[in-house]
């Protein structure tokens, strides 16, 4: 006994005397102190520090009571830049200058689809009769009992007769949906619950007779892992579902730990198809089975794979018999394949060969496959006559202006129901006649009401910018008509780069609270995106990662160069993946920046695969274990890069306490040790860590929580350009 209180009061004067010289350390700066209790990792040789281990056990009270410290003082800070009130009004009044909606679904003869009104905080689901019938509010999440205005709807799923939609419901942005069903009649919900269903956007189909359905659920030790398909019967106690397919379900397909399995069922084919995403890199696999087998033997049916990874199939999709895929094994840009799944030995046969546009989403229709893909940053859509075996020509549909089509929703007669934008066109729901005259005028539908926005005083260009290895990096300026080119425009740079995804043209009603105060918004699309198809993707993955960074340090030099701002007047910002690219450019180039944004920002590239998102991540980002991959990823990772002394950019972090996707811990250590490397840079140049307690990665964040977290980051940002009326006000 007397070991141990010796032991304990060891322990407490160890602590008080670190505890000290921390506050010795911070005595200069007004940051919340921040122990620093380093840890030491060999990877391959090579000796890598870490501080700050302790904040990855983000539930210990050490950690919560930290993270509630910097929120506070985040809190404080903002609270001070007098412009923020006005313009967090501003932004408020554009995001209800209209209803906006999307989503479109049209089944059994009705339009469902999703729509916010001014003012709610979260959209609602609508059903109509038809495009143009009597439209009703089929579910407000924002009234929903337990902590109204918490909910947010994760993914939808709707039966063929159109007589009950599937729903993931969540709180607080976790994506922890709990799967519910609603009867559309009533707007009620069945009995049936299942939880641990966050992964189901595209990992749930109905069976054919709507008496239940297949969906995807990980265990309740997991959060993207280990998951497998399921099949459940309405009214059934989800204990008695019984796996049909995934992790470890049968000894004949193994499957590794990060595989995740989407489902999906076509009116009218006798097959179920199986997509499995080998992590979250474009590696898919795909099987099918007979869908009268797996109803009839309780989900023992025989599976059969006819894609396998190395056919590099990026989407793929049922009409009757036939399977449409878009491969980029023989080309960046992909071709349009089908399989005849009667065939006695499936092969593929080509329906559109690549062109110049990257093909991106296929839509199967009663007359034809629809093909949208991205040419030069806009959507193009092509019409393939169903093959059956034989070549034909893909003719384009008309589309009324450049933009990006959001939705295409095919209808009976070749019509086609889309939702398209750009970045100065508000979006429209339009009805185009594609089964006919494909060059016929587009009708517009009134689902997407007209916006009661002007952005005739804004221009969008397209530039191509070289980058460090002469590639030429596509650049997306939105600035007001007729700028003034001085060197001094508030300029915010965005970025991503990473999955292949691309960042097409998007309108944004609170994009003008910054474009009317003169500034200037830019896009960079930064390699390790998919905006030139596979080439581009693995132009800035793993090892050429830094290729990424690159690009958008090449972005902001030109905007530099042409006069659009100046290193005093720019800031960029990149979140989840895009925490990357932001984070190697401020601290690569901080001469660059007066300010930056990470968001929900991945910046320890080591330690993020032992997170329990981090082994499907593995396909995209690398692997430690992988000295090669270690080599590329210690090399870019913002935390690692972080040295002391430096004059970095201020920087506001922002994080959500609920992310599933990326630990908030990640972020946090970011904060930490960019305030520990310069503490004294709090005068002028600071660094915050802005942390929502009731949010996660973004996805289910309120209108409001957006519209809070734009107006305090464009605030920041503001106050670093010298603009006066955002200046603090001691």
């Amino acid at each position: 006994m007397k070991s141990n209180l010796l032991n304990k009061f060891t322990l407490a004067a160890a602590l008080s005397v670190a505890l000290c010289a921390s506050f010795a350390v911070q005595a200069q700066s007004p940051y919340p102190v921040t122990p620093s209790k380093p840890v030491t990792d060999v990877y391959h040789g090579t000796s890598v520090v870490d501080p700050y281990r302790w904040m990855e056990d983000q539930k210990s009270p050490e950690m919560q009571a930290w993270m509630r410290s910097q929120a506070d003082y985040a809190a404080t800070v903002l609270a001070e830049l007098p412009g923020r009130a006005a313009l967090r009004a501003r932004l408020g009044a554009l995001a209800d200058a209209g209803e906006s909606t999307g989503g479109y679904q049209m089944v059994a003869g009705r339009l469902f689809y999703f729509k916010r009104k001014p003012g709610q905080n979260q959209a609602s689901l609508w059903l109509r009769d038809g495009l143009e019938g009597t439209e009703r509010e089929l579910l407000n999440p924002n009234n929903l009992p337990g902590e109204p205005g918490k909910h947010a709807i994760d993914w939808t799923s709707i039966s063929a007769d159109g007589k009950r939609m599937a729903m993931g419901l969540s709180k607080g942005g976790s994506e922890n949906s709990v799967l519910r069903v609603l009867d559309t009649a009533t707007g009620k919900f069945l009995a049936d619950a299942i939880d641990r269903t966050g992964l189901n956007e595209g990992g749930m189909a109905w069976l054919p007779d709507g008496s239940g359905f297949i969906y995807n659920r990980h265990p309740a030790e997991e959060r993207y892992n280990k998951s497998a398909l399921f099949l459940h019967k309405l009214g059934q106690d989800p204990a008695k579902d019984v796996a049909v397919f995934g992790w470890e379900v049968s000894k004949k397909t193994p499957f590794e730990v990060p595989d995740l399995f989407h489902v999906h069922v076509s009116k009218g084919s006798p097959w179920v198809l199986v997509e499995v995403l080998h992590g979250d890199a474009a590696e898919r696999s795909y099987w099918v089975a007979r869908l009268d087998q797996l109803q009839k033997r309780g989900g023992q049916a025989v599976w059969r794979q006819i894609i396998s990874s190395s056919d590099k199939v990026t989407r793929a999709a049922l009409s009757g018999s036939t399977v449409y895929a878009l491969s980029q094994k023989k080309a960046s840009r992909r071709d349009l394949l089908s399989l005849d799944l009667k065939a006695a030995k499936p092969s593929f046969k080509t329906a559109m060969p690549a062109g110049e546009s990257v093909l991106q989403e296929l839509m199967p229709a009663e007359d034809a496959v629809y093909v949208k893909s991205l040419d030069a940053g806009v959507s193009k859509l092509w019409r393939v006559a169903h093959v059956h075996g034989k070549s034909v020509t893909a003719a384009a549909v008309a589309l009324p202006f450049e933009g990006t089509l959001r939705n295409v929703t095919p209808l009976k007669g070749g019509e086609l129901l889309v939702l398209l934008e750009g970045w100065t066109q508000a979006p429209q729901s339009l009805l185009l006649q594609a089964g006919g005259q494909l060059d016929a005028p587009a009708r517009k539908v009134d689902i997407q009401k007209t916006m009661a926005v002007d952005a005739s005083g804004v221009d969008a260009r397209r530039v191509m910018v070289k980058s460090h290895d002469g590639v030429m990096v596509p650049l997306s300026i939105l600035a007001p008509k007729g700028v003034v080119l001085d060197g001094k425009r508030p300029t915010i740079l965005s970025g991503y780069g990473a999955y292949g995804i691309t960042q097409e043209p998007r309108f944004s009603a609170t994009r003008l609270a910054w474009l009317e105060r003169g500034g200037v918004q830019a896009i960079c699309h930064v390699r390790g995106g998919g905006e030139s198809g596979d080439e581009w993707h693995r132009g800035g993955f793993i090892t050429t990662k830094q290729n990424t960074v690159s690009d958008f340090i090449a972005c902001a030099e030109w905007l530099i160069a042409n006069q659009y701002t100046s290193p005093a007047t720019l800031a960029g910002t990149g979140g989840s993946a895009g925490g990357i690219t932001i984070g190697g450019a401020f601290t690569q180039r901080p001469d660059l920046w007066a300010a930056a944004q990470s968001a929900v920002g991945l910046s320890d590239m080591l330690r993020m695969e032992l997170t329990l998102n981090g082994a499907p991540n593995v396909a995209e980002f690398g692997t430690v274990t992988n000295p090669a991959h270690f080599k590329s990823m210690y090399a870019i990772s913002p935390y690692h890069r972080v040295k002391d002394g430096q004059n970095y950019p201020a920087v506001i972090v922002t994080t959500g306490a609920n992310d599933p996707r990326v630990d908030a811990w990640i972020p946090s250590k970011l904060a930490a040790r960019m305030q520990a490397a310069n503490p004294g840079s709090y005068k002028t140049r600071p660094v915050i860590l802005r942390v929502d307690f009731e949010a996660g990665h973004g996805m289910g964040s309120s209108v409001s929580q957006r519209l809070d977290e734009t107006a305090d980051v464009w605030s920041f940002f503001l106050w670093q350009f010298g603009e006066a009326a955002f200046a603090p006000k001691r």
